[in-house]
């Protein structure tokens, strides 16, 4: 597995290498017999793609977006302490690459409203095999596409439709002494953008280069 570059396409997924998505097993719903969430392994250790299942009739649809019980049994954090909504106006806007340092690490519940996006994750763990590798994968509001990131990840995303709603809860609260980026155009990651930037903030734009960062995991 080669740690940075060569990124792999794979069912709307980008990798710098190719490992095996297991899926984990639902009780479904008494109801429809269908379960309420897929809850699929990324190939960043402890990263989930965590999808609901719509349900739908002629008043629309209806999904669960969060069960503590789902999440306990695959051994994952329930438990959040904040919620954010944030919305990016503009296709093409970027966001990222942002993490928060021990001991406000944090896990993120991340769910997809309304638009669509170019979401991408980079492993900033040591003692993680995929060190130093990204995924990228589209989340689509209209399937309130949802991700679980563990702590030591930097995470950023890019709008691929005028106008995107995204929902966060976290396990840490946000701490200003806390917060630290790393740059969306970092030649070492080397992240492959779908679309050329055209709107990205001033802190965002200044965020160090890895070979500026300490180990912060």
């Amino acid at each position: 597995m080669e740690q940075r570059g060569g990124p792999l396409e794979n069912m709307g997924l980008t990798m710098a290498a190719s490992m095996p998505f297991p899926t984990l097993p639902d009780s479904g719903r008494a109801d429809t017999g269908q379960p309420d969430t897929e809850l699929t392994a990324l190939p960043l250790p402890g990263a989930f793609r965590y999808r609901p299942h719509l349900h739908e009739d002629r008043r629309g649809s209806f999904c669960r977006l969060s069960c503590a019980e789902r999440l306990n049994q695959a051994g994952l954090n329930s438990v959040w302490v904040q919620s954010n909504l944030s919305r990016t106006t503009g296709r093409g806007t970027l966001r990222g690459m942002h993490f928060q340092t021990p001991p406000f690490a944090e896990i993120k519940l991340l769910t997809c409203i309304t638009g669509r996006i170019w979401d991408v994750l980079v492993d900033l763990r040591p003692a993680s095999p995929t060190y130093l590798q990204w995924i990228g994968l589209v989340m689509d509001g209209t399937r309130a596409d949802t991700l679980y990131i563990p702590a030591g990840i930097a995470h950023g995303f890019q709008t691929l439709s005028e106008d995107v709603t995204l929902h966060y809860s976290h396990s840490q609260p946000f701490s200003p002494d806390h917060q630290a980026g790393l740059s969306y155009r970092d030649p070492q990651i080397a992240i492959e953008w779908k679309l050329p930037v055209t709107v990205v903030s001033d802190r965002d734009a200044a965020l160090p280069f890895l070979s500026d960062i300490k180990e912060a995991f």
